[in-house]
């Protein structure tokens, strides 16, 4: 089911067998996977609870870019080869991010509702202004995290004549088109700021009541890059005090929503936007999803592992890091990080039985 039932699947049973779960729990994953030769996966933790009893087990594929949810230094002592797919969300990603800007900046609940509860038709006026918007044209358009997907979110607010200014949360990264600027002054100038950073130690819990103090009182705030990013608690509090005008979220700290989250008892509020994580998930993004997932199997079936987080074979400490769609990125560390995934998260599984053979020939 996190693939959508809308998509098809049969390509990869060129491979091998394949069996299909639609919802996997933690505590089923270890005998789905015990007899699996390759598992395609989202959302599960891929370590020695769920491994331990998969002998067999020689490929991950992750249906996602990031590995929060793989133990590195397990699957590396197991001589087990990691995957991963980047850059097949980016469009739909940028895309969503404007449709939630739009929404809040245009007080589009508040109009539709007007219409659908009956006030436009009892109304002697031919409009409504009872929310006034403004324009987007001449904002400034803060972003944090200028990978692929904040330049194209860069790149659209360009054309809808924005000045952008981007924070690195790395440190590390220049960009010559774009205007880089301290975390400050980005909050500071922002008529808008766009999150689109990964979750790490410099990033989560950045955005806070401290850091939401320095925004403009009409600025927006749109995440969509990792929830534990913003501080959900504080958001409510930032949105109560009027220190930020809105709010749009695609992403949250514990995925479903907890059903005591403090953002449903703001579930009313107009100034609060959310959707269950669907930013990635355009028909085409996941249909490019599912085609780098079977190339990377293809890649490694051919013996072609330059696709591999963890290259079978090589020495501890080498990590190959090119993801399938993008170009070779080494790097000296690629430690796993804490998970954040709850433990009721749900995946799709696609598990295959290869025949069992020491080497496995080209298809």
């Amino acid at each position: 089911e996190s693939l959508g039932k809308d998509m098809d699947l049969s390509g990869f049973s060129r491979f091998g067998e394949v069996t299909v779960y639609e919802k996997t729990t933690e505590e089923e994953c270890p005998e789905r996977v015990r007899e699996a030769d390759i598992v395609i996966c989202n959302k599960v933790r891929m370590c020695s609870r769920t491994l331990s009893g998969a002998e067999n087990l020689k490929l991950i594929c992750v249906t996602a870019t990031g590995i929060n949810n793989i133990d590195l230094d397990y699957v590396k002592r197991h001589n087990i080869a990691v995957t991963n797919v980047a850059g097949y969300s980016t469009v739909s990603v940028a895309q969503h991010t404007f449709a939630m800007y739009f929404y809040l900046a245009e007080k589009l609940r508040y109009y539709d509702d007007y219409v659908k509860n009956g006030s436009y038709a009892a109304s002697s006026l031919f409009t409504c202004m009872d929310r006034p918007f403004t324009e987007l044209e001449g904002k400034t358009w803060g972003i944090i995290g200028l990978g692929a997907i904040g330049r194209k979110v860069a790149s659209i607010a360009q054309a809808f004549g924005c000045r952008v200014i981007y924070y690195s949360t790395s440190g590390a990264h220049d960009d010559p088109d774009y205007e880089r600027v301290d975390l400050y002054r980005l909050l500071k100038d922002s008529d808008v700021v766009s999150i689109h950073a990964p979750l790490n130690e410099a990033t989560e819990n950045l955005m806070n009541i401290e850091t939401f103090a320095n925004m403009k009182r009409n600025a927006i705030l749109i995440n969509v890059g990792r929830g534990s990013i913003v501080n959900e608690r504080d958001l409510c509090c930032a949105l109560r005090e009027g220190l930020i005008a809105g709010a749009a979220l695609d992403v949250l700290s514990s995925e479903p929503i907890r059903s005591d989250s403090p953002l449903l008892k703001m579930a009313d509020d107009d100034r609060l936007y959310i959707t269950p994580h669907i930013a990635w998930a355009s028909k085409e993004a996941r249909t490019r999803l599912i085609g780098l997932v079977q190339k990377n199997i293809a890649s490694y079936l051919e013996g072609g592992m330059e696709t591999a987080w963890y290259k079978r074979g090589t020495k501890p400490g080498t990590k190959y890091i090119k993801r399938a769609g993008h170009p070779t990125d080494r790097r000296g560390d690629c430690k796993n990080s804490r998970s954040q995934v709850p433990p009721d998260a749900r995946l799709l599984h696609l598990l295959y039985s290869l025949q069992k053979r020491e080497n496995i020939i080209p298809l």
